[in-house]
């Protein structure tokens, strides 16, 4: 039973990660302004 919450768990943080990905693609400057402040790191 632990085994299978802990997978569950996994699952619904795996969703909700791609669904915050998903959504902010839906808001292109959020895209451009993540992929600037990547990119003044280097």
């Amino acid at each position: 039973m632990k085994l299978r919450a802990a997978r569950l768990g996994w699952a619904v943080l795996a969703a909700a990660a791609l669904a915050l990905v998903f959504l902010s693609y839906l808001n292109p400057h959020f895209a451009v302004d993540l992929a600037n402040r990547v990119w003044a790191c280097f």
